[in-house]
């Protein structure tokens, strides 16, 4: 048993502790019960009416705390006329400043086992069967639960489908299928041999609260190479619906021009916001660019401002959002000419605090972290200016998306290897141990902050060099000519 598992109270604890009572409880109904014989924790029974039969049921609460979690709300109904019961949980804490998105690939069937509390805000997608779950009630459950009550739910109406909608109904048998192939009972067979179980499909669990009050498990520490929880600012929409701003305020943005489209007026917010890195600049000018959204092919408008970045040069923002499926991109390019060197950035990690620095990676920059092997091609990522901790959990998310998406296709050894370093970048994004990040840019366009500026950084050395043929053949500067080219010019001219 994992360490998490041991902190983390198991999925039927809790909800035995509601149901399983006793019937010769101290108080009546209504009352506050002390339940447990360590602890004080208090149970509230309520008269609730059944929605299965119609008559008087019981709803039993409880207030309980999940260590290195948060506190929460466990529900229990039981009716005693139809014999249904029902297990819910809500938060009792508060809503968290930052919206969260747990992220977990199951491969085997130990992976089933892992734990979710999720809240009414969340929404459960599983990529691989283009499935999504909407925000409903809250559930204190595992993978291999969720997936039985996705089996459940999706077969009710599954009769009728093959009637009004064969299509529908063939799509939705397949997702039924796969998940019962994969939820194959194991307890059945209680022979000390037991059956040997077929490979499971691997597929990916995403949870995406805005609220931040759902969990996923991981398994021993967060270093876990299969896990990555991932945090957001939450939309002003985002907000409304969590009823934390009225939605007569929603209306109200930022931009002062009448007729321009939703898409527009976030993409021009958003580059208001990335423009506050920068320090304050005289230049409010926006250029708008039309073209095509390359995930659906509707119209879209790319957005384009010029930023100062203090004791640095000027960049381009470019921001894309397509109103239509979702798409969005931010890219940045260099504002400035090209510089005659080249620079090399060396920090020295050591603590949290430096992943807040700003960085600006241009698309002919370089990263390495020598400390995990970790090398990064210049254009890997294209341009990004984001912070440290912002560009290693993309690095992550890219990495785990590619190694965990190759399936039962990868070997063994190769798989493992990549689970190691997997979860050594884990503990470079943690800071568990302190590393060395190298920035290494033939154009002098990319940007690492300097927490003491003017004055030196003691944790950051830069050294500029100057560049080889080869790096200058690639970039195309050998064969670029900016003085006395009219010449050459009229000469070609016939």
């Amino acid at each position: 048993m994992s360490k998490q598992s041991q902190l983390f109270p198991s999925i039927g604890s809790l909800a035995e502790q509601t149901e399983n009572l006793p019937e010769n409880l101290e108080g009546t109904r209504g009352e506050i019960v002390p339940f447990g014989d360590d602890e004080d924790r208090p149970l509230q029974e309520i008269e609730s009416l059944c929605m299965n039969c119609g008559e008087q049921g019981i709803t039993r609460m409880m207030l309980t705390s999940i260590p290195f979690f948060r506190e929460i709300v466990v529900m229990s109904f039981r009716c005693e006329h139809c014999n249904f019961h029902n297990n819910e949980i809500q938060s009792a804490g508060t809503i968290r400043p930052e919206g969260t998105i747990y992220t977990a690939r199951i491969l085997s069937r130990d992976d089933l086992n892992r734990q979710i509390v999720k809240s009414p805000n969340c929404t459960v997608v599983i990529p691989e069967q283009e499935l999504t779950i909407p925000p409903g009630r809250g559930q204190l459950t595992t993978v291999e639960g969720l997936l039985r009550d996705i089996v459940i739910d999706l077969g009710a109406q599954q009769p009728l489908r093959c009637i009004q909608d064969p299509a529908a109904y063939t799509k939705i048998q397949t997702i039924i299928d796969t998940f019962k192939d994969i939820i194959q009972d194991h307890d059945d067979d209680e022979s000390d041999e037991k059956q040997e179980l077929p490979p499971m499909p691997p597929f990916t669990v995403k949870l995406d609260d805005p609220s931040g009050t759902s969990f996923l498990e991981f398994v021993d520490s967060m270093a876990d190479p299969k896990w990555n929880m991932r945090t957001y600012h939450r939309t002003r929409q985002q907000n409304v619906d969590l009823g934390l701003v009225a939605e007569e305020e929603s209306a109200v943005t930022d931009v002062s021009a009448e007729n321009e489209s939703d898409a527009i007026a976030k993409a021009k917010q958003a580059i208001r916001q990335a423009t506050e890195i920068g320090g304050p600049d005289d230049n409010e000018e926006i250029f708008v660019f039309p073209g095509v959204c390359s995930s659906c092919g509707h119209p879209l408008d790319t957005l384009m401002k010029r930023v100062i970045i203090p004791y640095f040069k000027d960049i381009l923002i470019m921001s894309t959002n397509c109103d239509h499926c979702g798409y969005r991109d931010n890219e940045v390019k260099s504002g400035s000419a090209i510089s005659d060197r080249g620079k090399r950035i060396v920090l020295k990690v050591e603590d949290r605090d430096d992943l807040s620095r700003d960085i600006l990676k241009s698309e002919t920059c370089g990263l390495t972290i020598p400390e995990i092997d970790l090398v990064l091609q210049a254009g890997t990522l294209g341009g990004r200016f984001t912070t440290l901790e912002g560009i290693l959990d993309q690095v992550y998310e890219e990495l785990s998306d590619k190694v965990f998406a190759s399936g039962d296709s990868a070997g063994t050894e190769d798989r493992k290897t990549f689970e190691d370093f997997l979860k050594s970048l884990k503990e470079i994004k943690n800071v568990e141990k302190p590393f060395t990040l190298i920035l290494d840019d033939p154009l002098a366009n990319s940007y690492l902050q300097n927490l003491y500026a003017p004055d030196p950084d003691p944790n950051m050395e830069m050294e500029t060099y100057d560049r080889t043929f080869e790096q200058n053949e690639e970039l195309g500067l050998n064969d670029m000519k900016v003085e006395g080219y009219e010449e050459d010019v009229q000469a070609s001219a016939p």
